[in-house]
């Protein structure tokens, strides 16, 4: 299985139709691969607080339609990062998009831990409440989003609900950048599932980016690791090799606590 992970670089001075438009042709261009993957809120920038309201957007509105064109033109399966929602009542969320090689929308997942503690995203978007995968032919994504990852409760949930395949879209910012890298690891190795991690480059709302887009195996051995600034990487990995850990080491099966069954779409 072929993943491109496209690291876009968010720009205050890039107006957000221009990034939108230029994130679909870099999909596009991506037609090799059988999943792309943009990273958490790209089209106004995760710490773009400012911003998020002037820019929200109904489920199926700019983005999701120039997402979904750009998904059919390339034939590949497609996580679209996530924007800012507008729900019917009012209500502000961190929601990702995926879709299918001909453009229909397959899962949107609205992100769970919001950060910021007592400010930003934790106060002005709306929790989401649901676990989501998304069975593809080759294998079954996991989707998280940014603040997720220190999370480990959720991703077990994913796994238990059959992901072998974790998919995380960030924002995450450069200070922190070492926890990043060390998260995924932990996640892949715990969950002996593969950690698909892509961030954003550049500078916004004052913060500046990790970059470092990260694809971890289910031995927690790092197969791509991105520089800092835009690029799209590019890895080959092989599906299967999920189950074949999981049978050749079964830590999975020697479990003795666990959480009351995740609410699943």
């Amino acid at each position: 299985m072929r993943a491109s992970l496209i690291q876009i670089a968010v720009d205050p001075d890039e107006s957000v139709n221009s990034r939108r438009e230029r994130a679909a042709s870099l999909v596009v261009a991506q037609g090799d691969a059988d999943l792309v993957v943009l990273p958490e809120l790209w089209p106004v920038g995760a710490f773009a607080y400012t911003a998020f309201a002037d820019e929200a957007e109904p489920l199926q509105g700019p983005t999701h339609d120039v997402m979904a064109k750009a998904a059919a033109e390339a034939g590949v399966w497609l996580h679209a990062g996530s924007f800012v929602e507008r729900a019917d009542d009012g209500t502000l969320y961190n929601t990702s998009l995926v879709f299918s090689p001909q453009g229909e929308r397959a899962a949107a997942y609205r992100k769970i831990h919001r950060f910021g503690f007592d400010k930003g995203e934790a106060v002005m978007m709306g929790a989401g409440e649901e676990l989501v995968t998304v069975a593809l032919p080759q294998t079954t994504l996991g989707l998280a989003t940014c603040y997720d990852l220190r999370f480990p409760e959720m991703f077990r949930g994913l796994v238990d609900a059959g992901a072998d395949t974790l998919v995380v879209a960030a924002g995450w910012p450069e200070r922190r950048r070492s926890h990043w890298t060390l998260l995924a690891q932990a996640r892949a190795v715990e969950n002996q599932a593969y950690v698909l991690a892509v961030g954003s480059s550049g500078t916004h709302g004052g913060v500046e980016q990790a970059g470092h887009s990260i694809v971890v195996d289910p031995w927690g051995e790092v197969l791509a690791e991105a520089g800092a600034a835009e690029e799209v990487l590019t890895v080959e990995f092989d599906p299967a090799r999920t189950a074949t850990t999981r049978e050749q080491f079964p830590a999975l099966k020697d479990r003795r606590l666990g959480l009351a069954p995740p609410s699943l779409t």
